[in-house]
């Protein structure tokens, strides 16, 4: 017997448009939700109904063979990887079936004829698709099923619902689902009516540029016809870019007309070939006219008022000149402002510390709070005024979970344009280039030419740990120097202890003060020795000249003692080589999967020689992590997975000649060989020349390596913080207030102490976790972003103009070629193997490391690699320095090196031009 709807049943199913808000997103879907807002808004918007998620449930019902199927392919689909395209896509085809098998249920046909009967007598109409999981703040989904447009009569309308519901299985939609970690089992569709505007013109408009970031710019693509041809990229649209607050037309560009997509009369659509070329190559007139451009601009403000952020909407004009809203989606593309408003109105530059430290990774909301505690302690020493600690130094700001800082006063003040940059140049080459673009920016006009201002914020710092004594203790007294460095790491662990019986409130005051006040200290205290080191360098150029080329200083620097990152490598290399020696570990490591062997340290049952050798590194070393300067992630103590994986990697590297601490060794013996060289040649002058080069180098030798140990120690602390943060994540727990002592790491120090209180916390961690994981699936994180969104990196060629590499020399970068900043001289010709995240990453002996970035938990994977190119730093940087020490091949500030290069292809690094030949 065939079922036909009730009157409370149709209600379920059919929802008129202007009933729709919002909070109805899993009835009617996010295309639904949107447009239901937008009239609510009383925005021009055509009208319709929604078949809502009820119907699409009640067609693939669990008792019906369709619905028994798809429940087998949603199985199925849970056990397929996100890569595997060719297993999504032929689930997704089955997944189609399916649901086309199923059919329309009576009482879902009687609700959909009768509400489009409603619409008015065979009226045109447009069918779209609208899911749960689409035009979310975090994923637009945009064009991920199907929209059918100029339907016409309720046997049409019905075919077409039945098509817009098989396309949730696409396979775009599977794919994007599946490397989203949207469940496919939680997605279900909705199915959007809504009459028809016959267009004159049509297109899309960005409330905010989608490209450059910069918010209050509307960007606006149009084209004859429907707008169809601009949404599926079938055409070269007019383009036309707007100041939002002013009205103004910044940038007009005709597009070629080539197609246009009409109605027909009775139902569909015709694509017609539309050239109309002029002989200077343009298409003629634009296609809106200038009111009308500012009249969209004026509507999209309109649309991002009522939603609060930039918007991704759909319009058309029709016939009579009226403006209508078909659609809008959040623009999920853009990357977060700032947490706060600076103090002071006007334009702003912010520059990425996150990115300066090798992380590209978003911070947990604890190790936040930590850094904020740090920069006021080092914002209180140089003479800033800082009322709350916990708030961060006025320059210190937050956007997508990363740090930030304001540079503004640095642009404006003559002093800090020729220091800050030339810092840059050694740190984050790309950074410091993006820097000097900005100084042509008038908006950052210098105001400060005095340096006054810097001396008054550094004299303090300069008094308070009498630089200019460890300077000259460190030229004319260098043992003595490097003895006192020693001993400050061995003081520094006293102030890291706490009572054992200390109560959860003394443990987080302890960490607080910690952060606060003891380990800004290290930094005056070991970078004055580093400094003049490096600087040493310097005043050999300056003696030698050309005799002194950069390569050959660069030799210097290659093996250098008292570096403990290299150190801590060559010891987890030693401790292979007694694995590799030991036929129980050997075993054990050969056969063995990371996470298990992990497992088994922790339970003590490694053979002997792996387990206490492992266990002692650990106790030198256990304190450091990958992205190691957030308090939020686990130490190498914590979680030994990471590097039982490096160890496994190094077994596989069985050519002596390629050891690492043979490498190391020559590398120690060139740099000597070096030194006698440049001495000669400095004695052919004049003894005292000799004289000078000597000293010069020597402490070169002795202090570069130094430029390590700040970090270590830094570290240091913030293990002992985390550790201690971690015991009042237990009290927390075991009060009820978080559900697990991890979750104190998605606090905050002001958070915790509430939770002492008995403040219930489940729902503040459940939306920080949602808000990290979100960030983490984050690719790209601008270097230098301005207070209006926009990140110049991305503004058009010639920004940059005095950038590093080829283009900053005036050449043009050869196609196959990629430029960055020379970093480690040599050549080699490998595969490439592109690593993300190098927990468990896998690294042939040999192979060409090609990572975003990396700090100092990457390094042990540098000792096998047979070349390094990273995306970001300065030849001074973390990643830079290391692999002139192991003698390998490196360049640095690679754009998009890990996108625009492939795991598995051979390519050539030339370490002394920066140049990747892929």
């Amino acid at each position: 017997m065939v079922k036909h709807a009730q009157p409370g049943e149709a209600s379920r199913l059919i929802v008129e448009l202007r009933r729709i808000r919002a909070t109805m997103l899993p009835e009617v879907g996010g295309k639904a939700a949107n447009l239901g807002e937008l009239i609510w808004a009383g925005l021009p918007v055509p009208p319709g109904f929604c078949l809502t998620t009820e119907a699409y449930r009640r067609a693939l019902q669990p008792d019906a063979g369709s619905g028994s199927a798809l429940a087998d392919i949603l199985r199925g689909l849970e056990a397929v990887e996100s890569g595997d395209l060719e297993g999504l896509a032929s689930l997704a085809t089955r997944a189609r079936e399916a649901v086309l098998d199923a059919g329309i249920p009576a009482d879902v046909e009687d609700a959909v004829r009768s509400a489009y009967s409603a619409l008015g007598p065979e009226v045109p109409v447009a069918v779209r698709s609208s899911a749960t999981a689409e035009d979310l703040p975090f994923a637009s989904f945009a064009g991920q099923q199907d929209t059918y447009l100029n339907v016409v009569g309720a046997d049409a309308v019905l075919q077409a619902v039945r098509k817009c519901w098989a396309s949730l299985w696409t396979d775009r939609a599977v794919s994007y689902r599946a490397s989203n970690g949207i469940d496919h089992a939680a997605v279900t569709l909705a199915v959007v009516v809504q009459r028809m505007v016959d267009a004159e013109t049509a297109g899309v408009l960005f409330t905010a540029n989608p490209v450059t970031g910069r918010r209050r710019e509307a960007v606006i693509d149009a084209n004859p016809g429907l707008g169809e041809a601009v949404v599926s990229g079938a055409v070269n649209p007019d383009h036309f870019v707007v100041d939002s607050l002013t009205g103004r037309i910044t940038e007009r560009r005709i597009g070629d007309r080539k197609l246009v997509i009409r109605s027909i009369p009775g139902g569909g659509t015709e694509r017609l070939d539309a050239t109309a070329r002029a002989e200077d190559g343009t298409a003629g007139d634009a296609c809106l006219a200038d009111s009308q451009i500012r009249a969209l601009a004026v509507l999209g403000q309109r649309v991002e008022e009522h939603y609060g952020a930039p918007q991704d909407t759909e319009w058309a004009i029709d016939g009579d000149g009226k403006l209508w809203l078909t659609q809008a989606r959040p623009i999920t593309t853009l990357y977060p402002q700032m947490t706060r408003q600076p103090a002071v109105p006007g334009p702003h530059a912010y520059l990425c510390f996150s990115l300066a430290q090798g992380l590209t990774r978003p911070l947990t909301p604890m190790g936040l709070a930590g850094i904020r505690l740090m920069g006021s302690s080092v914002a209180g020493a140089a003479g800033f005024r800082v009322p709350e600690p916990r708030d961060g130094p006025s320059p210190y700001y937050e956007a997508g979970q990363r740090i930030y800082f304001d540079l503004t006063s640095v642009f404006r003040s003559k002093a800090g344009r020729a220091i800050v940059p030339r810092i840059f140049d050694v740190m984050e080459s790309r950074s410091a280039a993006i820097m000097r673009a900005l100084f042509e920016d008038p908006r950052f006009a210098v105001t400060g030419k005095t340096p006054f201002k810097l001396l008054r914020h550094v004299a303090p710092i300069v008094l308070r740990f009498r630089l200019p004594g460890i300077l000259l203790r460190a030229l004319f007294r260098p043992d003595v120097a490097l003895d006192k460095v020693e001993r400050l790491g061995e003081n520094l662990k006293a102030t890291h202890e706490v009572p054992a019986n200390a109560t959860p409130r003394e443990k987080l005051d302890n960490a607080e003060r910690i952060l606060g006040e003891e380990l800004f200290p290290i930094l005056p205290n070991i970078l004055p020795p580093v400094a003049l080191g490096f600087a040493m360098i310097g005043v050999v150029r300056k003696i030698l000249g050309e005799q002194a080329s950069w390569g050959e200083l660069q030799t210097i620097i290659r093996g250098l003692p008292n570096n403990v990152t290299t150190e801590m490598d060559l010891d987890l290399w030693r401790l292979s080589s007694s694995i590799r020696e030991d036929p129980a570990s050997a075993e054990a490591f050969t056969g063995g999967e990371p996470a298990a062997l992990a497992e088994r340290y922790r339970h003590g049952g490694l053979p002997v020689v792996a387990q206490s050798g492992l266990a002692s590194f650990l106790r030198d070393y256990g304190h450091r992590a990958i992205a190691e300067i957030d308090l939020g992630m686990p130490r190498w103590s914590d979680d030994p997975t990471h590097i039982i994986g490096v160890l496994v990697n190094y077994l596989r590297l069985d050519d002596p000649r390629l050891a690492p601490d043979k490498q190391f060794e020559n590398a120690a013996h060139d740099a000597e060989e070096q030194v006698a060289v440049l001495v000669a040649r400095a004695r052919s002058k004049s003894p005292l020349h000799a004289l000078i080069v000597k000293m010069a180098l020597e402490r070169t030798r002795m202090f570069a390596g130094l430029r390590e140990l700040p970090k270590y120690h830094l570290v240091r602390g913030f293990a002992a913080v985390r550790a201690q943060l971690s015991e009042v994540g237990e009290a927390l727990a075991d009060a009820g207030v978080i559900d697990d002592a991890g979750d104190v790491f998605f606090l905050d120090f002001n958070d915790a102490r509430l939770g002492l209180d008995g403040k219930d916390l489940h729902d503040l961690v459940a939306q920080r976790r949602e808000a990290y994981e979100l960030e983490l699936k984050r690719r790209h994180v601008p270097r230098v972003l301005l207070s209006d969104g926009t990140e110049p990196e991305a503004l058009p060629a010639g920004f940059l103009n005095s950038g590093t590499g080829a283009a900053a020399r005036g050449g043009a970068v050869p196609d196959g070629m990629l430029q960055g900043t020379p970093a480690s001289a040599g050549t080699v010709t490998a595969v490439a193997r592109v690593i993300m995240d190098p927990v468990g990453a896998h690294l042939e002996p040999g192979e060409i490391l090609v990572a975003p970035s990396t700090d100092p938990g990457w390094t042990p994977l540098f000792l096998t690699a047979g070349g390094l190119v990273m995306e970001m730093g300065g030849p001074n940087s973390h990643g830079a320095v290391v692999a002139r020490e192991y003698g390998i091949p490196a360049i640095v500030g690679v754009p998009d090196a890990t996108s625009r290069i492939s795991s598995g292809h051979t390519i050539t690094v030339d370490g002394a031009a920066g140049t990747v030949a892929i």
